[in-house]
């Protein structure tokens, strides 16, 4: 099975696409949240805060499912069933910056004061993608 994202998808990361990520909450049901993402060739990127209940719900199941879609053709879109594979710290800031800049236009992400950010790198173990295009 292909571990890595399909070329003919690749472009989704590139564009302004937003994922929606599927996590599950304590009691097993299903939580959904939009999230800027990226990818680097092997892991989907996405940021967010310490704290959030994305956040929670990762660091205790670390399985996850999102799909991406093409913010040109609503018909088209990618899903992606992993894991994830590193939580950190370090480099997170720098991250966000970068989406800030590609979804928005701006060189740095203001947040709320005292947020600490966090880098998900996200192991992708299955895809499913249409594209009508």
């Amino acid at each position: 099975m292909e571990k890595s994202i399909p070329e003919k998808f690749l472009d989704l990361f590139t564009k302004k696409s937003y994922a929606n990520i599927a996590t599950l909450m304590p009691d097993g049901s299903p939580l959904v949240t939009p999230v800027w993402c990226d990818y680097d060739g092997e892991h989907v990127l996405i940021n967010t805060v310490i704290g959030t209940m994305k956040d929670k719900n990762l660091q205790r199941d670390p399985r996850l499912s999102m799909s991406i879609m093409d913010p040109d053709n609503p018909h088209r879109y990618l899903e992606i069933r992993g894991q994830v594979a590193e939580r950190t710290v370090e480099g997170a800031d720098a991250h966000i910056d970068k989406m800030a800049k590609k979804y928005l236009g701006i060189d740095v992400y203001h947040g709320q004061p005292g947020q600490v950010r966090v880098l998900y790198k996200i192991k992708p173990e299955r895809f499913q993608g249409l594209d009508y295009s």
